[in-house]
């Protein structure tokens, strides 16, 4: 029989006293079979539990599909031109870059990666995948020129569990990915920082505070230095090695991250529940210790912590992103064609009308627009 969420915390707080938070968060979430995202949790509507950009409508998988096409151009116009889509979910994002019939579609070779098995099966429902084998482009080695059979064949697709191992040309993509990456959690004492641990009292999980690591501490401060007395901040860690990893994938391209951000110093200067949430069905969940595996815990991301792996190349709002590539241009071609047949009730009207109501929703300031956007660029 399976070991389920609740019974591997236990007996891991059982064996060694307490867990990390970011111990805690990796089992909440991707524990198989029962963590949040292993049993099918996450983005969409009925049924689902929280909405992302790609799940508002195909519209922002048309914008991305243009910033794919400029960064192919940029890159020389590779054949394969590789896009990996990281926590790629049921494969919405991919679905919709695809309709949009990016310019680089014959070159394209999307990688939809994500962990959770139950996720990847649906993809599998909606997308034709090949395997990972089919999609290798040219060699890399230049004594070996030969083309790949697979050129000028795309776009193919295929899933993995993890990002690829080797190099390649194109583009990496993040959405709303490092919010749910495990972290570690540090509270200021009055001396230096203290860590909060998971621990238990009888049946409930509670907090434990012990001495932070002296490296982590120092860090902390540096980041955070006029951090109040109790005010909390999430050290993450595991998001920078993410950033790194992705980085070394690309031999050239670009890494792009799209998520709710700020700096270590502005998550101290606010209330933990305000940037360290849960989601359940479409609504606010209880205490991250509450229900582990059956609610999303979701951290806002410190951008300054990822900067120690590499500054961004470019740092923006998901709103005006979305502007410098295009989506005002599509919104006013989904009104012309609104226009032009909105009185024979034609189905490419009906879906030009609706741009307009997705453009809102994801250029919302108060919402998704207020996303940040951050850019590496490699090679």
């Amino acid at each position: 029989m399976a070991v389920t969420v609740d019974a591997a915390v236990a007996e891991r707080v059982a064996r060694f006293g307490s867990l990390r938070f970011d111990e805690f968060v990796d089992l909440a979430l991707y524990h198989e079979p029962d963590g949040f995202f292993a049993a099918g949790g996450g983005a969409g509507r009925a049924g689902a539990d929280f909405l992302t950009s790609p799940e508002v409508g195909p519209l922002f998988g048309a914008v991305v599909a243009r910033y794919l096409d400029a960064e192919w151009v940029r890159l020389g116009r590779p054949d394969p031109f590789v896009v990996v889509e990281a926590a790629a979910g049921r494969g919405a994002l991919a679905l919709a870059v695809l309709a949009a019939g990016p310019a680089c579609g014959p070159a394209l070779r999307y990688v939809l990666v994500e962990r959770s098995a139950q996720l990847r099966a649906r993809q599998a429902e909606h997308l034709p995948l090949v395997r990972p084998t089919e999609m290798l482009g040219p060699s890399a080695d230049p004594e070996d020129p030969a083309p790949s059979p697979t050129q000028g064949t795309g776009p193919l697709c295929c899933s993995l569990t993890g990002l690829p191992s080797e190099p390649v040309d194109g583009v990496v993509l993040a959405n709303e990915l490092l919010d749910n990456v495990p972290f570690r959690l540090f509270e200021r004492s009055t001396a230096s920082w203290s860590e909060v641990r998971v621990a238990r009292s009888g049946d409930a999980l509670v907090e434990l505070l012990v001495d932070a690591d002296p490296e982590v501490a120092v860090h902390l401060t540096a980041l955070a230095p006029d951090a109040a007395t109790g005010a909390r901040v999430p050290w993450q860690q595991g998001a920078a090695d993410w950033l790194s990893d992705a980085l070394s994938v690309l031999r050239s391209g670009s890494v792009v991250v799209v998520d709710y951000a700020t700096t270590t110093a502005g998550l101290a200067a606010r209330p933990q529940e305000e940037w360290l949430r849960t989601y359940v069905a479409h609504g606010r969940g209880d205490h991250p210790l509450a229900r582990p595996g059956r609610q999303d815990v979701t951290c806002e991301v410190a951008t300054d912590q990822l900067a120690r792996v590499r500054p961004p190349s470019a740092v923006s709002s998901q709103a005006e992103w979305l502007r410098r590539h295009g989506v005002d241009e599509l919104v006013e071609e989904g009104r012309r064609r609104w226009a032009e047949g909105a009185a024979a009730g034609d189905l490419a009207a009906l879906a030009g009308r609706s741009r307009v109501a997705e453009a809102a929703a994801l250029t919302d300031p108060t919402g998704l627009g207020a996303f940040t956007v951050l850019e590496w660029r490699a090679g």
